[in-house]
């Protein structure tokens, strides 16, 4: 078998010229370093060098091998580099996964400056809005979890980054712009869109319809909240989104926002990491950027 010091005391005599530099080099006594080549040697049938004067001549096969070291022996040393990157947190994948459909838009506050700062960490999104989060977090296919729904977990640590309002988005012209919140009832006959997830993930119905046992005229579901804001302001209907994100992408156009239900729905954007993976550096600094984001 080749191994590595094989490779580090041949590449080590051909630098040097000799066994006694070579294992001061190598920290080693010049008996051990003999002792492990002689060793190689028998194990392999050969002789790597030979003795010629008080200097030593490689052999065909030692040759060979001192190529082999020339190219290996720097990806070994671009491993360990690379391995205790990693177990600083200064670099590697950073995967994400998001269970809210608008956290897409938010997110995007923080990469760029995420990127910036750790320019050897690679990100990657998981926008699979119907898929479990937690399970792929304590799967180890994600590292950290946007969710708005954070759940008490032992193996998880949820940090509370950015807090917003639910809104009932409405049309200019709509008869309800000028309330200042809505009940359920004044829903019951409207085309209501959301986004494409099931009804126990949407807070209208949990947190608004169905304590009321109240449902909206229609549901229909909208892939993108730049459309659904589209089709609010041209009177086709009525949406719910975080007031930050009307704020931003709905400041042109001619809509309202009201409170749904007299207090109003408050919520949080949610950081998920495995407990052991907190104080990773670079978990540190996502958060943190994170924090900063809270209103611009």
């Amino acid at each position: 078998m080749i191994e590595r010091q094989h490779l580090s005391i041949l590449a080590e005599v051909a630098r040097s010229g000799s066994v006694t530099a070579a294992a001061e080099r190598l920290n080693l006594s010049q008996s051990a370093l003999s002792h492990t080549i002689r060793r190689f040697e028998r194990l392999h049938g050969l002789e790597v060098w030979t003795k010629k004067g008080r200097g030593l001549t490689l052999t065909p096969a030692g040759t060979h091998l001192l190529a082999l070291a020339t190219s290996v022996l720097p990806q070994f040393d671009r491993a360990e580099r690379f391995l205790a990157d990693f177990a600083r947190g200064s670099r590697g994948l950073l995967r994400i996964g998001m269970e809210c459909h608008p956290c897409e838009k938010w997110l995007m506050r923080i990469v760029t400056p995420f990127l910036e700062g750790w320019p050897d960490i690679e990100v990657d999104v998981k926008t699979g809005f119907r898929f479990d989060g937690v399970t792929a977090l304590r799967n180890h296919e994600t590292d950290l979890l946007i969710t708005p729904d954070p759940i008490d977990d032992p193996d998880i640590v949820f940090r509370a980054v950015f807090d917003y309002d639910l809104v009932l988005v409405v049309s200019e012209r709509h008869e309800l712009a000028d309330r200042p919140f809505v009940v359920p009832k004044d829903l019951a006959d409207e085309v209501l869109m959301t986004v494409p997830v099931t009804l126990d993930r949407l807070d209208i119905y949990t947190r608004f319809f169905m304590p009321a046992n109240v449902r909206p005229g229609v549901h229909r579901t909208v892939e993108t909240s730049e459309l659904m804001l589209r089709l609010v302001a041209a009177g086709r209907g009525v949406t719910v989104l975080p007031d930050w994100l009307v704020e931003e992408e709905g400041r042109d156009l001619p809509v309202r926002m009201l409170r749904i239900g007299r207090e109003g729905i408050a919520k949080s954007i949610h950081l998920g990491v495995r407990r052991g993976e907190v104080a990773l550096p670079h978990m540190q600094a996502f958060m943190a950027l994170s924090e900063q984001s809270l209103r611009g």
